[in-house]
């Protein structure tokens, strides 16, 4: 006899054979759609995971490591040193201590409150996360310093992801940690992208910007990157400490007079990168550097891996997924517009794929505030797609971050449906005024639709989904 599965409601006759006989395709309600949803985005928060992406490119058999396709004869290097920074850094420590064991003389690791791991052989710090704060620039001082001892016959291995520029803050000589605090916030709130921040960090950074390899040299450098930028840019990830860069003093101005920001960066700030202009400050190291030669950098996870999963999982769930892109940026409620127009786009014609269909994409956008409320990026993508897609039935938007917190709040995303409009009426709530305030958090706390992961230890931007049934 074939059976249909718990849970499933509708019906549509499909003529197929199963024993002889005609079997019912069924249709899934939508409680199910919002459950594929979650087990969709976490396929992909799972292909990502920290140690599983570094243990697939490094290896160690006897005295050779292997690192991607460059092999280090351990018998020629005298010590190993392990720094790193960021969300994912832990796990990723974790892993280099079971492949490395006791060949690693001595390590530091910069990550976010709630992040950590017990580790052996290495020293973690847990540190602020997005606004650096005195224990990451104590941390930072440290990795430096313990770089700035290593030899020519040394290896100095540094574990990189998401969140790693905040993690590891020091600012030049002159500049105050509370005035790059100052910047950070100025940055986060006018809407600015991850690579014009980073921009500007590098350049008032004494380790960021290519900085964190020169003062490696002549050590050995090899960087495991798990990426968390749009397009994988390496000198954008944690600011690029260890590869060369091509921004100047002069894009750091540039992008302080397009955000009209000239009376709100702090007089240090804008003094140091002015007097860099005129060439009175030294500039990141840039491409032919010769403290790159000895440098590898390999990313070993990102964007467009999650996806591919979150891809496979949704068509093992009986979707017909379409990959939209990995490298979506822009404005959060415009970018929800776009997808909520292919969502209609196929309800209406079948096209660009057909039903149940899954949409997904990736990268990170970007708010900017209006109001006073709380809420993130992600949030706000499905409240502002909960208001297009407005009685479309069997719909469901979900969007949260791979690393388990979007914006300053405890949730990692939010999930809605067709239906979220009109049940949220039902309880008095106006969600049109609580996207113009940007509450998105209090909106979705208050219909119990945030999606809460905790910590992933991962970080590789943003997904979202979107189910056609």
């Amino acid at each position: 006899m074939c059976q249909i599965d718990k849970g499933l409601l509708f019906a549509s006759v499909v003529w197929t054979k199963c024993w002889g006989k005609i079997s019912f395709m069924p249709s899934k309600t939508l409680d199910v759609m919002r459950s594929d949803a979650r087990k969709i985005f976490m396929a992909g928060v799972k292909s990502v995971e920290p140690a599983r992406a570094v243990e697939t490119l490094v290896q160690r058999e006897g005295h050779t490591l292997t690192i991607d396709t460059r092999q280090y004869d351990l018998i020629q290097i005298e010590n190993i040193y392990l720094v790193g920074t960021g969300k994912a850094a832990a796990p990723m420590a974790l892993a280099m201590e079971q492949i490395l064991g006791n060949r690693i003389n001595e390590g530091l690791i910069n990550t976010k409150h709630g992040h950590g791991l017990p580790l052996k052989r290495l020293k973690l710090r847990e540190v602020g996360h997005p606004v650096p704060d005195e224990a990451g620039m104590r941390g930072a001082e440290a990795i430096l310093s313990l770089v700035q001892g290593a030899k020519d016959r040394d290896l100095i291995i540094c574990l990189i992801s998401g969140g790693g520029s905040a993690l590891l803050p020091l600012p030049v000589e002159g500049i105050s940690l509370k005035e790059k605090q100052e910047l950070t916030s100025l940055m986060l709130r006018c809407g600015a992208t991850i690579h014009e921040i980073n921009a500007i960090r590098k350049h008032i950074s004494r380790i960021k910007g290519g900085r964190l390899a020169e003062a490696s040299w002549p050590a050995r450098l090899a960087t495991l990157i798990l990426s968390d930028v749009v397009g994988d840019s390496l000198d954008v990830i944690a600011s690029g400490p260890t590869v060369p860069d091509e921004s100047t003093f002069e894009d750091c101005l540039a992008i302080i007079s397009k955000y009209r920001l000239e009376s709100e960066v702090p007089f240090s700030i804008r003094n140091y990168l002015h007097e860099g202009a005129a060439g009175r400050r030294q500039d990141t190291p840039k491409p032919g550097n010769a403290c790159f030669a000895r440098t590898q950098n390999v990313i070993v996870g990102s964007n467009i891996q999650a996806i591919m999963a979150s891809a496979s999982e949704a068509r093992r769930l009986g979707y017909h997924p379409l990959v939209l892109s990995s490298l979506i940026e822009g404005e959060t409620r415009e970018v929800a517009k776009v997808h909520t127009a292919i969502a209609k786009e196929i309800v209406r014609t079948g096209n660009p794929t057909r039903r149940p269909a899954c949409l997904i994409s990736g990268g990170e956008t970007t708010v900017t505030l209006r109001g006073e409320g709380r809420g993130g990026r992600n949030q706000e993508f499905v409240l502002a797609a909960a208001l297009e897609m407005k009685g479309l039935d069997r719909s469901v938007i979900l969007s949260a971050g791979t690393d388990g917190t979007d914006g300053p709040t405890d949730a990692a995303g939010a999930i809605a449906d067709g239906n979220t409009v009109g049940r949220s009426l039902n309880k008095g709530m106006d969600p049109a005024s609580y996207l113009e305030r940007n509450d998105s958090y209090n909106f979705f706390s208050k219909i119990g639709d945030l999606l809460i992961t905790g910590p992933t230890k991962t970080n590789v931007m943003d997904l979202r989904i979107i189910i056609v049934g």
